[in-house]
């Protein structure tokens, strides 16, 4: 049997960048030919795409999880890794995809329709790539990223042009069955249509959808019922219809106090969707009411008394019997002019264009600010730096030289001494904490050494332990000032 699934969460994973390879070619007579380490590929990212063979989110209920593969690593040579493949996810049309915080990230209508929801990983650059006059042979590679993780939120609002609105067993679903070709589940007993059900309805000249919503009664908007959860299958209606069952035999019901009770319940649901995507409230859409069951003859009497009040709002009035087909024709034809006439209404949709916002001139890309857990710690904020950092290699002391020669370039060096920083202050990049020890010369005048080797660490580390010891010398100098013993 199947089930129809219209909100899940799911958590997509993008693939990870593969790692750069330091590589130095050989070959007879040639020991050291140069560099010929290749480039990691980048890893594959998960895309939403709009199909219109599909029509549930049902799979991702079963499958929440997804992820991109990786991207393959370097190798010598000059052979870059292959790109991971893209992971394709395919949703109905209508989807929109929220993040954890029930913010809005996309709106996905109309086939082909993509959504990038996680980000593939960038390769890392080969020893071939990192090549210089500095460095003319590098000893090392960059590291690919990992790629991106996220947990979203997918929602269907079923794309109909009409929304058949009314109460249990009023007749949607016998209507929807004879103006299309759907045939959904009909019976005798309140609340039979458990999911929306879509039909296509064709006229001499304009062919628009029908939606009938799972009976909805007071408090549909809070929760009742099954209203809250299939309310948001209206926001995408062009006209609204009430569907009235004139033959009910339930005491305190009527055509009337249905039709106010519901159209409270569409008054207090307010769209997630906002005006940026072309839709209102559900209060401001055109409407239609619909006396259904007149074949049986108190139905028809009910509807003589009822239609000149209801006309008096200023809404069509349509009088049809699902059974005899009575009345079917005119409304047919009715519904297709308000579909269209709400169409032509609507401002048309421009393309998406890219806005490009050139960076400041005072953007150094990146910002600096004292630690708030450790006494004298600055932290660096920036994507830059902090992609730098996932890359590197910290066992390798080329790698930490060329990451040092990175952000000083950027200036973070700089902005660390107007700060006040001093050697040995703990300065965290990302998840990585180091003390800071300012790091001269820079550039083409690092002196070169051994392959994976930087001269610099080594002298910032004598220089670091010398000035640490001296640091705790002036204090026990100064604690015998104050008359204390040394007991060092």
């Amino acid at each position: 049997m199947s089930r129809f699934v219209d909100r899940v969460t799911i958590h997509v994973a993008a693939g990870n960048g593969g790692h750069g390879c330091a590589s130095v070619h050989r070959e007879k007579f040639k020991p050291l030919g140069g560099p010929d380490g290749g480039n990691g590929g980048n890893g594959g990212s998960v895309k939403l795409v709009v199909d219109p063979q599909v029509h549930t989110l049902l799979d991702f209920h079963f499958r929440p999880h997804a992820k991109a593969s990786n991207g393959k690593p370097g190798a010598g040579d000059n052979r870059d890794g292959a790109k991971g493949e893209d992971l394709i996810l395919k949703v109905p049309d209508g989807t929109v995809v929220l993040d954890e915080n029930g913010t809005i990230l996309a709106d996905l209508v109309g086939e082909g329709t993509e959504f990038e929801a996680a980000q593939g990983g960038r390769g890392g650059l080969g020893n071939a790539a990192l090549a210089s006059k500095a460095r003319k042979a590098p000893g090392f590679a960059l590291l690919g990223e990992e790629g991106e993780q996220r947990s979203l939120v997918l929602e269907l609002k079923s794309v109909a042009d009409v929304g058949l609105v009314g109460f249990p067993s009023a007749g949607k679903s016998s209507l929807v069955s004879v103006l299309s070709a759907a045939k959904p589940k009909i019976a005798d007993y309140p609340f039979t249509t458990l999911v929306p059900n879509l039909g296509v309805v064709q006229t001499a000249g304009d062919v628009f959808t029908i939606a009938d919503v799972p009976g909805l009664i007071p408090g549909a908007s809070t929760g009742r019922g099954l209203g809250l959860e299939f309310l948001r299958h209206l926001e995408r209606c062009a006209v609204l219809a009430h569907v009235v069952d004139c033959a009910t035999l339930e005491p305190g019901r009527d055509p009337i106090s249905d039709i106010d009770a519901l159209e409270a319940e569409l008054a207090a649901y307010k769209p997630a969707l906002d005006a940026d995507h072309g839709l209102d409230d559900l209060a401001s859409r055109p409407r239609v009411v619909i006396l259904n069951k007149i074949d049986v003859p108190d139905a028809a009497e009910l509807a003589d008394l009822v239609e000149p009040e209801l006309a008096e709002r200023g809404w069509p009035v349509f009088r049809i019997s699902a059974v005899s087909h009575e009345g079917l024709r005119e409304l047919t034809f009715a519904l297709a002019k308000m579909v269209r006439e709400y169409r032509e209404s609507q401002p048309a949709k421009q393309p998406r264009r890219a806005i490009i916002r050139p960076k400041a001139i005072d953007d150094a890309g990146f910002t600096i600010l004292p630690d708030p857990e450790i006494e004298g710690g600055f932290i660096v904020r920036g994507a830059r730096p902090e992609r730098w950092i996932r890359q590197t290699q910290f066992d390798n002391d080329e790698a930490v030289g060329y990451l040092a020669d990175r952000l000083n370039r950027l200036g973070v060096e700089d902005e660390l001494v107007k700060l006040g920083a001093q050697p040995g202050a703990p300065v965290t990049i990302g998840d990585v904490t180091f003390d800071w020890e300012p790091t001269t010369p820079v550039g083409d005048e690092v002196p070169l050494t051994g392959r994976g080797t930087d001269i610099r660490l080594e002298r910032n580390e004598r220089v670091g332990a010398a000035e640490r010891k001296q640091a705790r010398r002036l204090r026990r100098g100064l604690a015998l000032e104050d008359g204390e013993q040394d007991l060092s």
